[in-house]
């Protein structure tokens, strides 16, 4: 099955492009990144801190069925641009990953569907490529379609 969510990975490059097209028009996809209790329907996660705003703070946090974090990232809001752009750093904790930039850019395509284009920039080549050898872009093609999903429930409402 082809992946929804697109991730462009050029050879030598400490970067990568994901792109993913919506059917979602676009204030509901950018809601879906700011308003944290639809950022926990669909990235699974506890949103402990979302300031959505030049200079924000972010914190989400996962814990298993015992009560023990396995996974907590956080990060700062560089710009925010409503229905348009957020750059913003994140940082995977207890990880032998360094901080990343991150350039989310919104796009109206239609009237009733969006894209967005995630442009991520690592400190090097290697720890790149090491984050594309998880099962990265099948996770992030599941939290897409999650999005999708959760959100058209939020478009018949």
């Amino acid at each position: 099955m082809e992946l929804k969510t697109k991730i462009h990975a050029e050879d030598g490059k400490q970067e990568i492009t994901i792109t993913r097209e919506f059917d979602l028009p676009l204030d509901l996809l950018f809601k879906a990144h700011v308003e944290p209790e639809i950022v926990e329907q669909w990235m699974s996660t506890k949103v402990l801190k979302l300031e959505s705003k030049k200079h924000g703070g972010w914190q989400y946090q996962t814990k298993d069925a015992e009560g023990n974090v396995v996974f907590q990232a956080s990060g700062v809001i560089h710009e925010f641009i409503p229905e348009q752009k957020i750059t913003r750093t994140f940082e995977m904790e207890n990880t032998p990953f360094a901080p990343q930039l991150e350039f989310l850019e919104f796009e109206k395509l239609t009237d009733d569907t969006s894209k967005l284009t995630i442009h991520i920039v690592y400190k090097s080549v290697a720890l790149r490529d090491q984050m594309l050898k998880l099962p990265f872009a099948q996770g992030i093609n599941m939290a897409h379609n999650l999005l999708q999903k959760v959100v058209s429930t939020l478009k018949t409402k």
